[in-house]
């Protein structure tokens, strides 16, 4: 069976999949294509969590998988994950899911809905309990992450959510994607390349060139199991 390769630009495929690039876009759509005999399909989701979730569930349900593998960038809570690393996520969660009373923010299960939703939901994270026994995978720094709908840049909000959840990485895409392999049960993995410290918006310091040529290298070898 094919591998599913999900990321939410063409940008963070472009190194790794021959013929993908600006002028070629992917948004929306599968596109077949063989990587040293594995055959893969290639999915570009756009940003965020609700069309990452929606499309990775369209082609899990039209198609069955060995793998899935959810490609991108991140931010870095975590003073020793610097800008370029690669990291595998095993945990992630949707940071923003709750409702905020005063300074006080409220889980689903503080709220007392977690019985009226799906428990993985109302779980303090998702969690991947059996990620693929691939060498290249097994040497990348497992981490937790959180999945938001707006990302930090606000120095008394990143506090709190450190404070709250003690993240080591952010994307916009992750747990949406954890979940819906695991409403599949599809195996699936979770890679990211650091492109910037969570801090106030300093694009300056940012190194997202240095972090998908790092994501590219780390997703061929996981994909061709190196």
């Amino acid at each position: 069976m094919p591998i599913l390769i999900a990321a939410a630009t063409d940008a963070e495929l472009a190194c790794l999949v021959r013929g993908i690039g600006p002028g070629r876009p992917l948004r929306h759509r599968l596109v077949e294509h063989t990587l040293n005999g594995r055959e893969l399909h290639v999915l570009v989701t756009g940003i965020g969590m609700v069309a990452t979730a929606s499309w990775c569930s369209r082609a899990l349900t039209e198609s069955r998988y060995d793998l899935a593998v959810n490609l991108g960038l991140c931010g870095s809570f975590d003073g020793s994950l610097a800008p370029g690393m690669v990291v595998h996520v095993v945990s992630d969660c949707l940071a923003e899911l709750g409702a905020e009373d005063g300074d006080q923010f409220l889980t689903l299960r503080q709220l007392g809905l977690e019985d009226r939703m799906d428990s993985r939901l109302g779980a303090a994270a998702l969690v991947n309990d059996h990620p693929p026994d691939i060498a290249a995978l097994g040497r990348l720094p497992k981490v937790r992450g959180i999945t938001v709908n707006t990302v930090h840049g606000h120095e008394p909000s990143i506090a709190a959510t450190v404070e709250r959840l003690g993240p080591q990485i952010e994307s916009m895409e992750g747990a949406a994607f954890m979940y819906a392999c695991l409403m599949h049960q599809v195996p699936f993995a979770q890679i990211r390349a650091v492109s910037n410290v969570v801090e106030r918006r300093n694009r300056a310091a940012w190194k997202v060139r240095e972090a998908l040529d790092a994501l590219s290298r780390a997703a061929l070898d996981v994909v061709t199991g190196s």
